[in-house]
């Protein structure tokens, strides 16, 4: 299955297929699953992969049947499909190839295609009442882009994938807005002077209701509870309304404020909409953990070293990790580093402290992932203390040996990283 369409999580931008006519024939080869349950689509440069998860969980606390589609995987291809918080099974995935393959073949979908559909045939075998689906690449051409949800979501724009979606924050935002659909509300989280116009113009196009996270409020307490760190402490107003006081999030970054935001904005339309109890939004958050395996957003995987991942891979991710670090309290900084090819790694190279740490540079194991002596040389120009590690694993034990107990180890850079990591641990 892996071998047979072209990849994006592998190859890159050769895999990406531009347009719905793939997906519109899948789908009528499978009979039009995504008729069957309603959704809420995601898009967004970074952040969507929170809120999604975040929704899926207040769907399960509000007592629905959820499905849950995000990408990439991290570890296991099957993450990306989930109800209820449950992972699809390899014979639910080896049977629907089975059954379909000879069908698709005149199409020649992507592995991106491929997967939507099994997805989206997945939700309807299992009779779902809600699908949260996260958009893979952009938004008004990604394969996703087939279904007509309950309500549309744009967590951020920044700029990302430029060769594909645009050379410019308002270029990328018009893309991600192509997911806004006639008459279908839709949640804006973070904007700016050049995005927002364009998201005002589309919705007043469509006719779709446009709501922002201006008026919600997060405010968080300083952790209490360390050592050892379990979650952050939240309270949320909208209109200097409490809305819910002292949440137990375990959504340990500061960054997953701003999503949190996002979440709640879209959560009390649903409330409204539904009759949900806000009590639900609560609960969503505390529990998102256990609800639906959420993994690889500044997740903590020992305390002594404390040692920690984070799936930021972009220059936006990177400008919120190197918040978190001055947040953080360590000796020394250990950081076990590498990147896909096709990311503006100078760019965040040039944040990453100087002083005080060593950079454990490694190469995944991806046809995408950058090789460690061009990081090297990159590297060179912001006098960073570097070391070749090779592969994430020995990157990673050269980290652990080299680390005392109150120092940081940090494993950042690639998705491919930290699936790599996550599979060793």
């Amino acid at each position: 299955m892996f071998h047979a369409y072209p990849m994006y999580h592998k190859i890159g931008d050769k895999a990406y297929k531009e347009g719905l006519e793939n997906i519109e024939s899948l789908m009528a080869v499978v009979g039009q699953p995504h008729h069957h349950f309603k959704s809420i689509h995601v898009a967004g440069t970074n952040g969507k992969g929170s809120v999604s998860n975040l929704l899926a969980s207040f769907f399960q606390e509000a007592g629905y049947k959820v499905g849950l589609f995000t990408s990439p995987h991290l570890v296991d291809f099957k993450e990306r499909i989930k109800v209820n918080g449950r992972e699809i099974s390899e014979d639910e995935v080896v049977d629907f190839f089975a059954q379909y393959r000879e069908s698709f073949q005149p199409i020649s979908p992507s592995f991106f295609e491929i997967t939507v559909a099994l997805a989206f045939d997945y939700f309807r075998k299992k009779k779902v009442d809600y699908a949260i689906v996260e958009v893979g690449l952009g938004g008004r051409l990604d394969a996703t882009n087939i279904i007509i949800p309950e309500l549309s979501i744009i967590t951020n724009i920044s700029l990302e994938h430029t060769a594909l979606l645009g050379d410019s924050i308002e270029k990328i935002a018009h893309e991600k807005a192509g997911i806004i659909k006639k008459g279908v509300p839709v949640v804006i989280g973070e904007y700016d002077k050049e995005s927002l116009p364009v998201f005002v113009s589309v919705a007043k196009d469509k006719n779709a209701t446009l709501l922002t996270t201006e008026k919600i409020r997060i405010i968080t307490s300083k952790f209490e509870n360390a050592p050892p760190i379990t979650h952050q402490t939240v309270s949320i107003f909208e209109n200097d309304t409490l809305i819910a006081e002292n949440v137990k999030s375990p959504l340990l970054a500061s960054y997953q404020v701003k999503n949190i935001a996002t979440f709640v904005k879209a959560a009390l339309y649903l409330c409204e909409k539904l009759s949900i109890s806000d009590k639900c939004i609560i609960s969503a958050i505390e529990n998102v953990i256990k609800n639906v395996h959420f993994q690889g957003r500044w997740q903590i995987l020992n305390r002594h070293p404390l040692t920690i991942c984070d799936t930021a891979h972009n220059l936006a991710g990177f400008v919120e990790i190197v918040k978190q670090l001055k947040e953080t309290d360590y000796r020394y900084l250990h950081v076990v580093l590498g990147f896909a090819n096709d990311k503006d790694v100078q760019a965040m190279l040039s944040l990453l402290p100087r002083n005080n740490a060593t950079y454990y540079l490694c190469q995944a194991n991806s046809a995408r992932a950058m090789e460690v002596s061009i990081v090297e040389k990159m590297a060179q120009p912001f006098s960073l203390k570097t070391v070749n590690g090779g592969s994430v694993e020995k990157s990673y034990n050269l980290a652990k040996q080299s680390a005392k107990k109150e120092d940081l180890i940090l494993i950042c850079g690639s998705n491919f990283v930290i699936g790599e990591l996550l599979g060793l641990v």
